[in-house]
């Protein structure tokens, strides 16, 4: 029996993942020393999704700065001593039979928000105080603090930030290692004219504003070698007026790849208030544009660029039209893996595959499988 796509290896450099389905990155908040330090909780939390079936987990956001926290609770790797406890997480990873990847980012003019917590609505509006944000420009997100400009020099030293941060995850284990562009952090504020009104180099024209997330990626590449698998989460539109659209993102996509990119992981929106038309598989138009717009390159890798699609991704047959589709290689899902850490197998079981199972669910839960 053939499998669908979805449950197919997907090839990333020399590595292979065991199927399409990625686990996204979403911060857990829940570092409670506040020293960017893996927990316990962590390698808990992503190794049960290891076990539950999922081919590639891309582990929360870790801050390549300790200004560069979405909040005091965030994981880090800008220090040397974070290294042993990503590399639990990662050790986690692998004995489930996954990939590990973890999102390198900087949030910007969002940094310092106070952690999200489900029965405090509204919790994460507004900057800690004393936290000195830094920015492209001096734009504040809606009630936010206004940051502070990056200088040039500022902004190369964050460029090697990410690249130090970089040789960390490589240090730790990760096979995959994803850049944060999306969601309004940092990357993500350097690339819209929304929130970049700068006029040197780094800002004036599309050119310009790409130029940060190109030499960052630039710089992740050489720092992680040419084994590991070099992945960026992109928001594709801003959703408004004046911002980010598909075919800025899909332009953007190409100069990536040119410079060693191997996964664009297309997510939308996050850098200023707008209006989303959320609904089921809302994203993936976005996702099939970014593929077209790379089809028949070749990473310096050697391989082809691989393209993930999320948003709102909720059943099995969902994910394998999308694929079967030509609409993305690998497809993530975040709010249904919360829900249940052994939602790939289910999935398997939706699409009428029970005997995968046997070869993804832990023998310990065999008697729970579905029939």
């Amino acid at each position: 029996m053939a499998y669908p796509q979805l449950l197919q290896p997907l090839a990333l450099r020399s590595l292979a993942a065991r199927n399409r389905l990625w686990l996204p990155p979403m911060c857990m908040y829940s570092v409670t020393a506040e020293d960017g330090v893996v927990t316990d909780w962590h390698v808990v939390h992503y190794g049960s999704r290891a076990q539950g079936g999922f081919g590639t987990i891309i582990v929360e956001a870790s801050a390549v700065t300790p200004e560069g926290r979405l909040s005091p609770n965030d994981l880090g790797l800008w220090d040397d001593a974070q290294v042993a406890g990503h590399r639990r997480i990662v050790e986690a990873i692998h004995a489930g039979g996954a990939l590990a990847g973890v999102q390198l980012g900087h949030g910007g003019r969002k940094a310092g928000t106070p952690p999200w917590r489900p029965a405090v609505e509204g919790a994460r509006s507004g900057t800690l105080p004393g936290w000195n944000l830094v920015a492209p420009s001096a734009a504040a997100y809606p009630e936010h603090a206004t940051p502070r400009a990056l200088t040039t020099t500022e902004i190369a030293d964050t460029v090697q930030a990410f690249a130090d941060a970089a040789r960390r995850a490589v240090a730790a284990g990760y096979d995959v290692i994803e850049l944060h562009g999306a969601h309004g952090y940092l990357i993500h504020q350097f690339l819209s004219p929304l929130s970049n009104t700068r006029t040197d180099a780094y800002g004036g024209s599309a050119e310009g504003r790409r130029r940060f997330a190109l030499e960052t990626a630039q710089a992740v590449r050489e720092a992680i070698g040419e084994e590991k698998v070099l992945d960026i989460r992109l928001s594709a539109t801003d959703w408004a007026e004046g911002g980010l659209t598909g075919d800025d993102t899909a332009e953007l996509a190409r100069q990536l790849v040119a410079v060693g990119v191997d996964v664009l992981h297309v997510s939308t929106g996050g850098n200023v208030p707008a209006k989303v038309p959320v609904g089921p598989g809302y994203q993936v138009p976005f996702a099939g544009q970014v593929k077209h717009a790379v089809a028949g390159m070749t990473t310096p890798g050697g391989g082809q660029p691989q393209v993930v699609a999320v948003g709102l991704i909720d059943s099995g047959l969902q994910a394998e039209q999308i694929l079967v589709a030509g609409l993305a290689d690998a497809v993530a899902t975040g709010r249904g893996a919360l829900r249940d850490p052994y939602l790939p197998v289910r999935w398997a079981h939706e699409l009428g595959v029970n005997d995968w199972q046997a070869a993804h669910l832990p023998v310990q839960y065999w008697r729970g499988a579905w029939r």
